[in-house]
């Protein structure tokens, strides 16, 4: 039998979306991050009958350039730049367990350093604002074909015997976004598994299905690249928000319903910032075999 690795790993939800952390901040307890082939242990992790399940993994790690640094993995291996519910989770994490003194900390993603406002009670963290960063247009910045420093909005897209009007979004990473006037099934589990791998998406995309409410309440549904439909998707929240302010179809303060649970976007669009705030939630620890 071979040996055995032991990896001690806490689960953890942001409205539904969940997964596994692994501390690597050289505590007595944390892993060595070299040692271990992440993707991999993303794939097996995360598997909801053979693992501990989850949408995917994130590492905690130090930073040379933040107080802290996360890395994240799909369920299907491949990193990604940012999860906004999962920044809220490391906050919570970090504070929980000692690491973070302070309500502020600022974590470094490979989408660029976020800050982030922890709301406590009781000495514990129940809600994390995030500010998510610039909001990115241009088609080279999201990234979407077409010319570089063009803006897509409202765009017709092919996706088998439909057409869909996209608008290209990047939080860090791309966002395709479609309002629809009654979020199906089969958009989400049908089209959203096409349009991820569009052609038009040099990165794949998160494909966002959204139903406006009034100007202050949207409903989404989200099929994300490398994981398929999640309960919530946090930079997919803030892609949709901004989306149909530059419709006009919502003010700049928006209460997004997800199948998950609810999160509050403001964007000031002076600025291009994008604040997201919504619950950070321990599940579970425990410790996980290596082989």
């Amino acid at each position: 039998m071979s040996e055995r690795k032991i990896l001690h790993f806490t689960k953890m939800h942001g409205a539904g979306n969940d997964y596994v952390y692994i501390d690597a901040l050289g505590t007595s307890t944390s892993f060595e991050i070299g040692a271990i082939d992440l993707p991999d242990l993303a794939k097996k992790i995360s598997d909801r009958h053979f693992g501990v399940g989850g949408d995917g993994l994130i590492a905690i790690l130090p930073s040379a350039n933040a107080d802290f640094r996360m890395r994240m993995f799909n369920a299907d291996g491949s990193e990604a730049q940012m999860c906004g519910n999962g920044t809220r989770c490391v906050a919570k994490y970090l504070y929980d367990k000692g690491f973070a003194k302070s309500d502020c900390i600022r974590l470094e993603t490979k989408a660029g350093i976020k800050t982030l406002y922890l709301h406590i009670e009781n000495d514990e963290v129940r809600s994390v604002t995030v500010d998510m960063g610039k909001v990115l247009l241009r088609r080279e910045d999201v990234p979407v074909a077409g010319d570089p420093d063009s803006v897509m909005i409202d765009e017709e897209v092919e996706a088998d015997d439909k057409v869909f009007r996209i608008s290209a979004i990047g939080m860090g990473n791309p966002h395709g976004v479609i309002f629809v006037d009654k979020i199906t099934d089969r958009h989400v589990h049908h089209y959203g598994r096409i349009l991820e791998k569009s052609p038009i998406w040099p990165e794949r995309a998160n494909i966002e299905f959204a139903e406006i409410t009034d100007p202050a309440h949207v409903t989404m549904r989200v099929w994300e690249r490398g994981s398929g439909e999640t309960l919530a998707c946090g930079t997919g929240t803030c892609a949709t928000v901004v989306a149909a302010c530059m419709k006009g179809l919502t003010g700049n303060e928006v209460d997004v319903r997800l199948l998950g649970g609810i999160l509050h976007i403001r964007y000031d669009e002076e600025s291009r910032h994008v604040f997201m705030t919504g619950p950070a939630e321990t599940v579970a620890e425990g410790v996980y075999f290596i082989r």
